[in-house]
């Protein structure tokens, strides 16, 4: 049963300053992950993001441990998040890992499970929407690549710091995702669950679209101690504790 169950984890925000979060992820890529039948990171993998020719030696053993996954035979596939929406081509090529577009439906046990990172769902975040809309232009992301990568990691340093601030003098109600538009992609998607992280706010959420039982499923970040979801063959969800 266990190499039938694909697991789902979000947010890891891995950064070489938070080492534990790294040894750990690295340690369930050995280990739970080892044994599954698909791993899906459904955004924010990493803490920032800035370039596929970034050679910080952190980011390389996250990358070189994935490697070792896929090779094994255990399918990774990778959504952008809001951190990490950089990663091209060159990471999935040395990584093994795929890319998934946001959003992506998965069918299973006769269910639509409806696969996004959770941002696009926030959408009384007007200020984020707008940088998000700028940031991920064709544009912006050409003159970013141009950059130095020097100068792409000082950058890099600020914009998290100025998001920090940012989050930090927010009321919670914009930060979270709103029912309208969950509601929408669900409808749209024809979804029974929805699987999404963003918003660090883990949870199993029941509601009902145009008649349908549905169900919303928050996944947990790994600030401290990190979290999975995991699907059987028969499409029971459960919850899965790391280890420390």
């Amino acid at each position: 049963m266990a190499r039938g169950r694909i697991l789902f984890v979000s947010d890891l925000h891995l950064d070489a300053e938070a080492p534990l979060a790294i040894d750990q992820f690295i340690s369930f890529l050995r280990t739970e992950a080892r044994d599954c039948a698909a791993l899906y990171i459904l955004g924010d993998l990493f803490e920032t993001w800035i370039g596929d020719d970034d050679d910080d030696p952190a980011r390389g053993r996250i990358r070189a441990a994935l490697a070792e996954l896929t090779a094994g035979g255990v399918p990774c596939f990778i959504m952008h998040g809001n951190r990490d929406f950089l990663m091209g081509e060159e990471f999935m090529a040395t990584s093994g890992c795929r890319l998934l577009p946001d959003p992506t439906v998965l069918e299973r046990a006769g269910q639509r499970f409806v696969l996004t990172h959770g941002d696009t769902l926030c959408t009384g975040d007007r200020t984020y929407r707008r940088f998000r809309g700028v940031a991920r232009s064709g544009i912006a992301q050409y003159c970013w690549r141009a950059l130095p990568l020097a100068a792409r990691r000082r950058l890099a340093a600020f914009i998290r710091r100025r998001s920090r601030i940012y989050t930090q003098h927010q009321p919670q109600s914009i930060m979270d995702v709103t029912p309208a538009a969950v509601a929408a992609l669900l409808r749209s998607t024809r979804g029974d669950v929805l699987i999404h992280g963003h918003t660090h706010r883990p949870d199993v959420h029941h509601l009902h679209v145009e008649g349908r039982d549905c169900t919303r499923i928050v996944l947990g970040d790994w600030h401290g101690r990190g979290s999975a979801l995991a699907i059987d063959e028969d499409g029971r969800c459960t919850v899965l504790a790391l280890q420390s």
